[in-house]
């Protein structure tokens, strides 16, 4: 099965570090985010990538000019202004004829992917996203006049649950995808849901989306760790 991954964002959030590259090019331990990501879909059997570029993509391509990997990479321009849905309705010669996986260039998790498509292929739906534990930021307290009743550091349980991406589509989604301006996660997905052809696999394990500099700091700290 073929993966598709998103890498052609701004990095707006993350600007001291995506002035010269993309964020998928950040590093952790001296390895960019695109890399983790491949080689956890290459452990479950995925052998080809479809890297959708936009900002910066031309040191995407400088990077697998310079370095060889065990899978294939087809490197795609889809342009520098178009949204997620837009990117992928590009690549759409490239998948119309068979089921897909898509991620984020930004986000690593310890999801299983085999079971993934396992989950999505029972259900029968056109559209399988993970969903995941936003991580826990803050403490709960409960007041009662000047005094704290009841204080306990918040837990992910206490968030409910959020698109964390990993997602395995139907080529019924292209149908869905109207024009470069169309956000993934807005029209295509919400009408998704309304026909009930949306199904969340739920991840209750590690799962981390770098969106600033603190975010990749805290996670390249866990992995040096682990």
């Amino acid at each position: 099965m073929k993966a598709v991954i998103l890498a052609g964002g701004l990095g707006t959030r993350m600007s001291e570090l995506t002035k010269t590259i993309p964020k998928p090019m950040v590093t952790l331990n001296n390895k960019p985010i695109l890399i983790y990501i491949m080689e956890h879909y290459y452990n479950f059997g995925v052998k080809e990538f479809y890297v959708a570029l936009g900002y910066k993509g031309s040191q995407i391509k400088k990077h697998f000019k310079k370095n060889k990997y065990s899978w294939k990479v087809n490197l795609i321009n889809t342009g520098l202004k178009t949204m997620t849905g837009g990117r992928l309705k590009r690549l759409k010669k490239y998948l119309k004829k068979e089921t897909f996986l898509l991620t984020y260039g930004d986000g690593v998790s310890d999801v299983n992917i085999k079971k993934l498509i396992q989950f999505h292929k029972k259900e029968k739906g056109f559209a399988t996203l993970t969903a995941v534990r936003p991580p826990a930021r803050f403490g709960a307290i409960k007041l009662k006049k000047s005094n704290v009743e009841y204080f306990r550091e918040k837990s992910k349980l206490d968030e409910g649950w959020i698109n964390g991406g990993f997602f395995v589509f139907e080529p019924n989604i292209f149908d869905l995808i109207k024009s470069d301006k169309t956000f993934l996660e807005r029209e295509p997905m919400e009408k998704l849901a309304k026909n009930k052809k949306l199904k969340a696999y739920k991840h209750e394990g590690f799962w981390q989306c770098i969106d600033t500099k603190r975010d990749r700091d805290l996670l390249e700290e866990k992995f040096k760790k682990k």
